[in-house]
């Protein structure tokens, strides 16, 4: 599987939910995630210890979901009980996808994101407080490092392999170096699907988001112990299909 194809699958339908609706969440969204990223902030200057904003930040991601009349439901989360840290790569559809990993996904994680967002005053004071990590595209070695950092630290990393949102619904090429970070640092790779996301946060609305349901399916680790550079683009496009394969089944509406 070459680097420079995209997987095509139906786009979801968004929900019929009414205009009002949709007003007052675009409203919910804002307003919640300033004031936590506020809050956030203030933990940490006045000394909270940092896992306790992360346990806050964590919270308050599913009470955001669950405003908004997101539903979220995680399958394979015993897979990563146990063990870690690990690289998690999941697809990425629309901007809730953050909310919903961060506030569901098992373990405690760290995102990594391009450094330039770092740059940004306020956004970038939140993201350091939370612990999110700052990738340099063009000094691979150096994103190793703070990787590795975050992992001595005791954190899984959620990485996604396709570098930016997909604006079309389909599934983007993945990038190389989160592959080649993981065989780098020597942790298992953990491919994770998420499903609905676009559905509930369509495409063209300026943060229009619908109430409905989206699925965090985690597939079984995938050990690196023993790779080298060279298996870079096997690994990358073995956890790709897995990827490709999952999103294209249906979603489940056994969602609670």
């Amino acid at each position: 599987m070459s680097d420079d194809s995209s997987t095509k699958f139906p786009n979801p339908q968004p929900s019929g939910a009414s205009w009002l609706r949709i007003a007052l969440n675009r409203q919910i969204f804002r307003g919640m995630l300033f004031t936590m990223g506020a809050t956030a902030v203030a933990m940490a200057r006045l000394g909270v210890p940092k896992a306790v904003v992360w346990s806050f930040a964590k919270l308050q991601a599913r009470n955001l979901c669950r405003a908004l009349g997101v539903s979220v439901t995680v399958s394979g989360g015993d897979l990563v009980a146990e063990g870690g840290p690990y690289i998690f790569t999941p697809n990425h559809q629309a901007h809730i996808d953050i909310a919903a990993l961060l506030g569901f996904l098992p373990g405690n994680n760290r995102f990594a994101s391009k450094k330039e967002l770092f740059d940004e005053p306020v956004l970038g004071a939140v993201m350091r407080t939370l612990g999110m990590l700052p990738v340099d595209r063009d000094d691979p070695m150096k994103s190793i490092e703070v990787l590795n950092r975050a992992v001595e630290a005791g954190h899984s990393i959620v990485i996604f392999p396709e570098g930016t949102r997909s604006r079309d619904g389909n599934l983007l090429p993945f990038k190389k170096g989160p592959f080649v970070a993981a065989i780098e640092m020597g942790f298992p790779v953990v491919p994770v699907i998420l499903k609905g996301t676009r559905s509930v946060m369509p495409k063209g609305g300026y943060l229009s988001i619908h109430p409905g349901e989206i699925e965090i399916i985690v597939k079984s680790p995938i050990p690196t112990q023993g790779l080298g550079y060279d298996d870079r683009e096997r690994l990358r496009d073995a956890v790709r299909e897995i990827v490709a394969d999952e999103f294209s089944r249906p979603q489940s509406r056994a969602v609670a």
